[in-house]
């Protein structure tokens, strides 16, 4: 039987050598951690030269994670941000360059560029002056004073642009504001100050684009969605509305602005679409009764009342009601004399009631606003029971509607009906 005194001494005997075994375990660990750094690292510029960022991003996130004090791995990570059209995600890795080492001035230029284009341009000032004073090649201080004289100019106009602003002179603003985000393309402020330069001027798809930008620029932007869902309500659009406060309440459920908006055009877009489904299912009255409700939740925007009484006309018409019909048309065509749709339906309801000669100029005026883009079918829908009243079966051949007209027969048409 063996002792244990035995035992012990051959493991204490052994000990030295387990202790060295273990260093020189954890040596050669570290020196595989370097190399892996500077695999991946130099993996990660391979795959960048090549165009592969995806791939050269999981690289350049692996040597990050292997080695946080290694600023070349975050300048590289930069670099591929920037490269992906990731400006937000470049300048934290580029301030923690700047960080881990203050003279690389590189960093310093390319973070003060975004901050240019961010319209920080205090911050980008500061960049760039001190790159000036760190000793920079003749590239950088020539790039470094140019985006310094550029950023004092911009500054001039920011200011500028204020006063317009404040003076109520929307056009100068906008002209003063469109060559600042020229260069600060990623300045919020400036877009949404521009946006409502074009509300006021009623120029809607500018202030739309630019808010739109706004409310990718800046997270939680929650006041750009509210204005992009007003605006797309008072022109009408009930589906963009409701699509954009839906935005602003997924990023704040509690906002007070769009929680009450959103009510109004849910209600609203729920009332159209029952009224269409009507429509497509002939039930016309339910169609009226549900498009009179629209007027009633919506009495003050131009673009809803317009929409309603245009689908109650057409339901009308279909519904062979036609005095009624001819009423409600007439009421639109008042608002929008080039409206086809309400032209071509009082036609029909004109001829519905026998007034034959009545029908004829609403067809013509159909087919003049149409006649230009080659569709001028929909206007003859009425035309071949307008001509049939005439009594003229030699014209109704003529004038039928067939699947395609031509040039001629189209002219014939029009001279049945002497719209000229």
């Amino acid at each position: 039987m063996v002792s244990i005194d035995h035992v012990a001494h051959k493991i204490l005997t052994y000990f030295p050598y387990v202790l060295v075994l273990i260093d020189i375990r954890f040596q050669g660990g570290k020196c595989g951690k370097d190399g892996s750094v500077d695999n991946h690292m130099e993996m990660g510029k391979k795959l960048l030269a090549a165009g592969q960022l995806a791939d050269a991003l999981s690289h350049f996130h692996a040597a990050v994670d292997i080695d946080p004090q290694n600023y070349m791995a975050y300048y590289r990570r930069a670099t591929v941000f920037l490269a992906m059209g990731k400006s937000k995600s470049a300048l934290p890795d580029l301030s923690r360059v700047i960080e881990l080492k203050p003279d690389f001035t590189s960093a310093r230029l390319q973070r003060g560029n975004l901050l240019l284009k961010q319209g920080k341009l205090d911050e980008a000032e500061s960049d760039f002056k001190k790159v000036l004073k760190s000793n920079p090649s003749d590239k950088e201080e020539k790039e470094a004073q140019s985006q310094l004289t550029k950023s004092d100019e911009i500054q001039r106009l920011v200011a500028q642009s204020r006063r317009s602003f404040d003076d109520k002179d929307y056009v100068t603003a906008a002209a003063q504001l469109d060559t600042v985000i020229e260069t600060c393309i990623w300045d919020v402020t400036s877009r949404e100050m521009r946006a409502e330069c074009f509300i006021q001027m009623g120029e809607m798809g500018k202030a739309i684009s630019d808010l739109k930008a706004a409310s990718k620029l800046k997270n939680d932007n929650t006041q750009a969605f509210y204005k992009l869902s007003t605006i797309y309500y008072n022109l009408g659009d009930h589906e963009m509305s409701l699509s954009e406060v839906r935005e602003c309440l997924k990023l704040d459920p509690d906002h007070k602005q769009c929680y009450s908006h959103y009510k109004q055009v849910k209600k609203l877009n729920k009332q159209i679409q029952a009224a269409e489904e009507y429509i497509q299912e002939q039930r016309y009255e339910d169609a009226v009764s549900k498009y009179e409700a629209v007027i009633t939740t919506e009495p003050n925007v131009q673009h809803f009342l317009l929409l309603a009484k245009e689908r109650i006309c057409h339901a009308l018409t279909q519904a062979q009601q036609a005095s009624r019909a001819i009423s409600v048309c007439s009421e639109v065509l008042k608002s929008n004399p080039a409206n086809v749709n309400v032209l071509k339906d009082r036609a029909e309801a004109y001829l519905q009631d026998e007034q034959y000669e009545e029908g004829k100029p609403d067809i013509c005026s159909c087919i003049k606003v149409l006649q230009d883009r080659g569709w001028v079918t929909f206007c003859l829908l009425p035309h071949s029971l307008y001509l049939r009243n005439r009594r003229s079966s030699e014209k109704e051949v003529f004038c039928r509607i067939p699947e395609k007209l031509n040039t001629m027969l189209v002219y014939w048409c029009l001279k049945t009906l002497q719209c000229y």
